[in-house]
This record gives structure tokens, sequence and C-alpha cells, in this order.
């Protein structure tokens, strides 16, 4: 596969992201939260996440934000649903990482999409807010 035909590829995976995102939505049950705000470009995303014996069992999100934001949340809704929380936290660094460098070691393949990013600074932190606000959501748990 030529590198054009590798970009439109990811440039429908993010439209398909940004049209219908999964896991959006409020989930019952949630025992964290978080909201982020990029005060820059007025995407809002809020976090929801419901989380068992140290596990991500359920995600999902609402907020208005841009393609990329949306498209970025949605994807990571897929990839962390199941993981550990240490786990997490580890793949939100890889990813800061790589929306900074276009790459970064052990990348999952779903998340290469949004290898393109980078070279739009402005745009890293749409594609950012999600986890930011992921890992904010992991450190706050909701009052019972």
């Amino acid at each position: 596969m030529n590198p054009d035909d590798t970009n439109e590829l990811y440039q429908e995976v993010l439209l398909q992201h940004s049209r219908r995102p999964k896991n959006f939505g409020p989930i019952e049950e949630a025992t964290h939260h978080a909201e982020g705000l990029n005060p820059l470009c007025g995407d809002e995303v809020t976090v929801q996440l419901r989380i068992e014996d140290d596990c991500v069992e359920k995600i999902g999100f609402v907020g208005h934000a841009c393609a990329i934001c949306t498209a970025a949340a949605s994807i990571m809704t897929l990839e962390v649903a199941g993981l550990k929380v240490e786990e997490v936290r580890n793949l939100a660094e890889k990813f800061r990482i790589f929306l900074k460098e276009g790459q970064a070691p052990e990348m999952p393949v779903r998340l290469t999409v949004l290898g393109g990013v980078y070279r739009f600074p402005a745009r890293v932190k749409c594609a950012a807010l999600p986890w930011e606000t992921l890992v904010a959501a992991m450190d706050s748990p909701l009052e019972e």
C-alpha cells in the first residue's frame, strides 16, 4: 500500500469515528469522571468510567468537540476498555509522546490513525484532550 492510500484510509477511519463515535454518551453506575476543556478552540469533553478491581470496566464520553478530538475520544474508549488502570496510564503517556513526535514504541495499531497529527501542532491538543481527561477521571472518583 502506498503512503497516499494509507493516508486516505486513516482519514476515512477518523471521519467514521467523528461522525459515529463509539461509547458516546453517559454511562450508568460511573465511579469516576472528569471534564476537559481546550480554551484555544473550545473543545469540551467529559469522560466517565466505571472502575472495578483496578480495571476500566466501562468508559463513555460526551461533549462538543472538533472531528479530531471526537475521533480521538472514540478510539480511546475502544482501546482502554478492559485495561488495568496502570496500563491505561502507560498507554496515555505513550500516546502523548506519539502525538508530539509522530512515533512511539509499541503503539497499538488502532491509535496509529492519529499519527499525522504531530505535523499540526495546533491540533495536537485536540487529539490529546480526551486522554488528558481520561487520566484526570481515573484520579477523580465520584462520591458515593
